[in-house]
């Protein structure tokens, strides 16, 4: 069964590893809430249904035709994510206390971590980094991938009427994703285009909202969370307000997704060859420092053509 990182972080008996899951799911609109499911060696193998047998109705004493359903063999693999964290001796021997200074540490490299996996959740794409795995903007194809308008779509506008156009799109999306709904799914976007969905929502009064885990006010749709996926570590957006629509280059696009167990639901779930490794080097030989090693065996499973869709062209105006 597959489980979010925050209820495996629940039985876990290493405090620092509970930390720095703690941490991860402070910071990941996407790891608070994918599930993970556990598998053994580097790669999960899984049939994907292609077509259905047939079936019939027959006549007294007559017999079925016979026929089989037809599946793809498909692999997803797992990836290495992590980093090393070293505090200076120098900071040490001066006044810093080494326990604190490596929880600062390892505090801001877990933070980094998880703005990479968001990135790459969205944007991964091993055909440029062969170390990563592929994100849900380069496995959605076909009816998958709605365009909103097209030189961009506005979500405020300046009447009503733009707005009614706007959740129309906003409707197709969610009914492009098979058995989504307010217990499973989730709307990733950037953080303007969900300012203007809230601003369009209250002069429509259909603004809704939830408190979460962690206190954090959420903005709903149809009672299924608005997320912001927020930044990269370098600072620039996760999901850009720099897409091409037709004539014009400033879109974004919102996704929406399943998650769920994986192919037992056909859904969007993480992979992981067990749970967060934290290891303390101690002092190293060839650098004076103090090591902890923080890494993650993780993979991406999209688990049905359905489990997940985009709605590009979205203007933030």
């Amino acid at each position: 069964m597959a489980l979010t990182l925050a209820e495996s972080n629940k039985v876990t008996s290493s405090n620092p590893v509970y930390g720095i899951v703690e941490t991860f799911v402070k910071e990941s609109p996407v790891i608070d809430r994918i599930p993970f499911k556990d598998i053994s060696g580097n790669a999960y193998k899984y049939n994907e249904e292609l077509a259905l047998p047939g079936v019939e109705f027959r006549a007294i004493n007559a017999a079925y035709a016979e026929s089989t359903g037809t599946v793809n063999p498909k692999t997803e693999s797992i990836v290495i994510l992590g980093g090393d964290a070293d505090v200076d001796t120098f900071l040490v021997a001066t006044g810093g206390d080494l326990a604190d200074l490596r929880v600062t540490q390892n505090n801001m490299k877990t933070k980094a971590a998880a703005y990479k996996f968001d990135d790459t959740f969205i944007n991964g794409d091993t055909g440029s980094d062969a170390n990563s795995f592929d994100g849900i903007k380069k496995r959605l194809i076909g009816a998958q991938t709605i365009l909103a308008a097209t030189n961009g779509l506005q979500i405020l506008g300046t009447a009503d009427e733009t707005r009614h156009l706007f959740f129309d799109q906003l409707d197709g999306l969610i009914a492009a994703v098979l058995g989504i709904n307010a217990s499973n799914g989730a709307l990733y976007m950037n953080a303007a285009v969900k300012a203007k969905i809230a601003s369009a929502a209250r002069r429509l009064t259909t603004y809704d909202q939830t408190v979460d885990s962690f206190g954090r006010h959420i903005q709903m749709y149809n009672g299924i969370p608005l997320l912001d996926i927020g930044n990269k570590a370098d600072g620039t957006l996760v999901i850009p307000q720099t897409e091409t629509a037709g004539s014009s280059s400033a879109t974004s696009s919102i996704y929406a997704v399943k998650f769920g167990q994986g192919e037992e639901d056909g859904s969007v779930c993480g992979l992981q060859n067990g749970t967060l490794r934290v290891t303390n080097l101690g002092e190293l030989d060839t650098k004076p420092c103090f090591r902890t090693r923080i890494e993650w065996f993780v993979g991406l499973g999209v688990f049905s053509g359905k489990a997940a869709a985009r709605l590009s062209g979205v203007l933030a105006t």
